[in-house]
């Protein structure tokens, strides 16, 4: 079987498909590379010294890892003099980051999760980088944040990288999810899954079971329901996945099916939710929609949600369509 690298599979969209600008693709090559160079940091463990506690906390108040530092400095580092971006934004920064003056200006955006699953780097359980593409808007000028306020319909591209027993890349461009696994030999990512499809039913759930005193009516509905099994209204058991790694569970979910669920609750209602609708929701359910699944923060489409500000949460239900799309009835009842 002939190997197919990301750049000969970006290289054949852009000439057949049309579907990938020539700048875009080199974007995107720029960023795996920099999810190659942080899968080196991953792989050495305590050996890089990159395990532990940064001794900082992010925007989100969070304590940072050493990891998550390292991580969100060689996105930035890697993608600043390209010359294919106009900003970029982190989940780990309070504001953007505009691309410095010595370097040429492009015409795109990118958005990232530097290290997605932090709580699992010192257990070495798999963790992951996500990221976003918008594309800058005509006659920008100096980039404000406000030119990053675009629904997640508008993204170019959206992908993530899984750090697990192998470094696997997944990405859509609007034209199906492929996944490249990184050959760690030869250096070079090589597409091993073209066109992922979620299946439409499932019997796997994925919730942090912890918070169930705290959740919200329609989703102690559903999740009961799942809990009944065979016996129950369902009338099959469902099994539950928890990996507390957002990229780890919805790669699962891509490959086998399931339904991912971090709902808001009850503790704090001014909080709508934990995840960010702009590093997180919207790269994934992008990514699960291409992949025929849905993606809703109970109510509508996270994709048609307008963002206000950069660092914005959203509750999220994503994976198997039938899945999502019965929970989010619920909260229509």
């Amino acid at each position: 079987m002939k190997r197919v690298s990301l750049t000969q599979y970006l290289v054949e969209e852009q000439r057949h498909n049309n579907s990938i600008p020539a700048e875009l693709r080199l974007l995107i090559e720029v960023v795996a590379r920099a999810c190659k160079t942080i899968s080196h940091s991953v792989s050495k463990g305590a050996l890089g010294d990159i395990l532990g506690s940064a001794d900082t906390e992010n925007i989100q108040g969070e304590v940072q890892k050493k990891l998550d530092v390292i991580s969100n400095e060689i996105l930035l580092e890697a993608n600043e003099w390209g010359g294919h971006l106009a900003a970029m934004a982190s989940e780990e920064m309070e504001s953007i980051h505009p691309i410095p003056n010595r370097y040429p200006m492009g015409e795109y955006m990118l958005l990232f999760d530097p290290l997605d699953g932090s709580s699992n780097i010192d257990v070495n359980v798999s963790i992951g980088t996500i990221f976003s593409v918008l594309k800058a808007p005509d006659g920008m000028g100096t980039p404000t944040e406000e030119h990053f306020m675009q629904p997640g319909s508008a993204q170019v591209a959206a992908g993530y990288a899984v750090y697990g027993p192998q470094t696997m890349l997944v990405l859509t461009t609007g034209n199906g999810v492929n996944c490249f696994t990184l050959d760690r030999e030869m250096g070079s990512w090589v597409l091993t899954s073209r066109n992922m499809t979620i299946p439409e039913t499932t019997k796997e759930f994925a919730i942090n079971m912890s918070n169930q005193r705290h959740w919200h009516p329609p989703v102690q509905r559903y999740v009961s329901e799942m809990l009944a099994g065979s016996t129950g209204p369902r009338e099959k058991d469902f099994n539950m996945r928890w990996i507390a790694s957002m990229v780890a569970d919805v790669h699962r979910i891509l490959n086998r099916g399931g339904i991912f669920m971090y709902p808001a609750d009850m503790r704090d209602t001014s909080m709508p939710g934990k995840l960010r609708l702009m590093y997180e929701a919207n790269p994934m359910a992008m990514i699960v929609e291409q992949a025929g699944g849905a993606a809703t923060d109970g109510r509508q489409r996270i994709l048609d949600i307008p963002p206000h500000k950069l660092h914005q949460r959203v509750p999220v239900f994503l994976g198997s369509k039938s899945e999502v799309e019965r929970v989010t009835s619920y909260h229509a009842a």
